[in-house]
């Protein structure tokens, strides 16, 4: 089990090149939220993450991997409605 500042700065370190904060509400509750450092655009913003799951390396990665996955897909859905829109 990872101490609660080690998993946030963990999951933190995962989304280079994009910037990352991870804090903890009153409830031990994750917010997660994903930006470009330079325009600041907000990527992904998660709140009330678990951390029940979050035990061990291998469940943290994964958990960054969906959340890459996501913005990808969310970066390519936006892309492809503006697409869309131009024709």
């Amino acid at each position: 089990m990872f101490a609660i500042h080690e998993l946030c700065r963990t999951i933190e370190s995962g989304f280079a090149p994009l910037s990352c904060t991870c804090t903890v509400n009153a409830d031990g509750l994750l917010m997660i939220n994903v930006f470009d450092p330079i325009t600041g655009r907000v990527d992904l913003l998660l709140t009330g993450v678990s951390t029940a799951k979050l035990t061990n390396s291998r469940a943290i990665a994964n958990l960054i991997g969906e959340l890459r996955t996501e913005i990808r897909a969310g970066r390519r859905a936006f892309a492809g409605g503006l697409s869309d829109c131009a024709g």
